[in-house]
């Protein structure tokens, strides 16, 4: 990944939070998985676009088509790494109001939802 990194502190979601945001079905937000695609096929929660930072120079320069940047924009990964460092990129692209998914999909599976398998 690639562009200056704001150091701005990002939003922290807890995957309870997220559980509760899902539930709504909440039209207005968007949700974007930056885990590769293998990763997609061991465990994933429906409804998040997957755009995954190993294909960054594919999907970059067209961020602003594929996201609205003034949507609130959760992003999840294997453990919040990831999508921390994509939350701050978006910033930086100008996003108004991105959140990260502490603890990622691994907590998800762990707190909310066992059915999603642990990798």
């Amino acid at each position: 990944m690639t562009g200056n990194i704001s150091g701005q502190p990002i939003t922290q979601v807890s995957v309870e939070e997220l559980a509760q945001r899902l539930a709504t079905n909440d039209a207005s937000i968007q949700l974007v998985d930056v885990r590769e695609p293998q990763e997609l096929a061991l465990a994933k929660i429906d409804g998040f676009v997957n755009l995954p930072l190993s294909e960054f120079t594919q999907w970059s320069e067209q961020i602003h088509t594929i996201l609205n940047p003034d949507a609130e924009t959760l992003v999840l990964c294997h453990h919040g790494i990831r999508s921390a460092q994509m939350c701050q990129w978006l910033v930086v692209q100008g996003f108004t109001n991105v959140k990260n998914i502490s603890g990622g999909i691994d907590a998800y599976s762990i707190l909310v939802d066992r059915s999603i398998p642990q990798y």
